[in-house]
């Protein structure tokens, strides 16, 4: 059952909130995006290696193990608005943070800067997530939730175009280069990486600090979460946690993998799309094509949305996976054009993982919702730990041959989308 402070509780009164929350999915897509631009570039301004380079990924989602739970009691006792203004306000200083990691050329620095702007964000989608699929009819809400993260998938389709031109734009002088320099030279040629980097976080800042205005001004609708499944004969109150639904554990083993999977291929794609076995691209063009790869992801969540209004979302969400298993197997033992197309277009199939995992893991949590949200998102640290993972076998064995770490990711999502979310 859905209770609502509003006069009206039919879906009409919903619209207005579920519009102003589209707003929140798209931001945070396009930060979060923005890793796989900033990866290439830190990489060559402070020489490292591809494991040195995926610890960006590592500390940025790092940040949703450390804060999803105890976020999600949090958000149980303060409110899905009062979450998401906190979290909009976490992340817009974490912005504010590259300008002296920027300035002080420093790369813990900006690790740091990367862990508080993920954490702000981890607020936000405890808060947000969960808010939009008890914001309806239970039925719906896989395709509700995947209306919405279309708009996260916009915000990731504009973030690399962006980054390619503001950042990747000032071209990366080799170390060799930069000992040639003199103390002139180099102070000049500093300071042209920093404003790189610090012009555009500076503006991201400004937006999350007058979105968080915004919604501290707006009334949104009050709800609670509908009825617990029914566990064979347990009543809601006897359960003590979240923990006590399978389908939510082995639903946050998939968000694991999913997030983990989807993060590898966007931090390697634009070297490997360098390679020059597969398109040899500058980083500047090649970062444009990234695009694709998460604009892929937003037309197959509009294209999902629609489409799950008629089909199962476990049936989709498996057959999803198999096809992006497939896709990724292509570009690793295929080669040259066949290899580059064949790894943007997963991002197609990627598109309605998330919220589809997601809306059939808190399914029938009831008042326990919250604390699941909060389970559910600290699953996001496999983005911090399987690309570092996949960083270590590419220094090793070559940058294609890593890919088998998102195959094995999409074999468990077709798995939890077949069978898993029933148990």
């Amino acid at each position: 059952m859905i209770n609502t402070a509003d006069s009206t509780s039919g879906s009409k009164s919903y619209l207005g909130s579920l519009t102003i929350l589209t707003s929140l999915f798209f931001i945070w897509g396009f930060i979060t995006c923005l890793n796989d631009i900033l990866i290439p570039h830190l990489k060559s301004v402070f020489t490292l290696n591809y494991t040195e380079a995926m610890l960006i990924q590592f500390c940025f989602f790092a940040a949703y193990f450390v804060v999803s739970i105890p976020s999600g009691y949090w958000v149980e006792k303060i409110g899905y608005k009062s979450g998401i203004i906190a979290g909009l306000s976490i992340a817009g200083f974490g912005c504010l943070l590259f300008y002296p990691a920027a300035s002080a050329h420093s790369y813990p620095l900006f690790l740091a800067a990367f862990f508080v702007l993920a954490s702000g964000i981890t607020v936000l989608q405890v808060a947000a997530n969960p808010y939009v699929t008890i914001l309806g009819n239970p039925e719906t809400a896989s395709s509700r939730l995947t209306m919405t993260q279309a708009f996260n998938s916009l915000g990731t389709t504009i973030a690399p175009y962006f980054g390619a031109l503001f950042i990747l734009g000032t071209a990366v002088k080799a170390a060799d280069e930069v000992k040639l320099l003199n103390a002139d030279e180099l102070s000049a040629y500093q300071a042209a990486q920093a404003a790189a980097v610090q012009t555009p976080y500076l503006l991201l800042a400004a937006i999350l600090f007058f979105i968080a205005v915004v919604f501290a001004l707006i009334k949104l609708p009050k709800v609670e979460a509908s009825k617990a499944r029914d566990l064979g004969g347990e009543d809601d109150d006897a359960l003590d946690s979240a923990w006590d639904y399978k389908h939510l554990v082995l639903g946050a083993i998939g968000i694991f993998v999913y997030v983990g999977g989807e993060v590898s291929i966007g931090s390697f794609l634009i070297n490997f799309l360098g390679e020059p076995a597969i398109a040899g691209l500058a980083k500047q063009e090649a970062g444009k094509y990234v695009s694709l790869y998460w604009g892929g992801a937003m037309v197959g969540r509009f294209i999902g949305s629609a489409v799950m209004q008629k089909i199962q979302p476990g049936k989709m969400l498996a057959f999803n996976a198999v096809m992006a298993a497939a896709l990724v197997l292509m570009a690793m033992l295929g080669s040259g054009h066949i290899a580059m197309w064949a790894i943007l277009a997963v991002g197609l199939f990627n598109s309605i993982m998330f919220p589809t995992i997601f809306s059939l893991a808190v399914s029938g949590l009831g008042k326990h919702t919250g604390q699941g949200s909060g389970i559910l998102c600290s699953a996001i640290v496999g983005g911090a730990i399987l690309p570092v993972v996949q960083g270590a076998f590419a220094d090793w064995a070559g940058i294609q041959q890593a890919f088998f770490i998102p195959v094995l990711c999409y074999a468990y999502i077709a798995y939890y989308g077949w069978q898993g979310h029933r148990l």
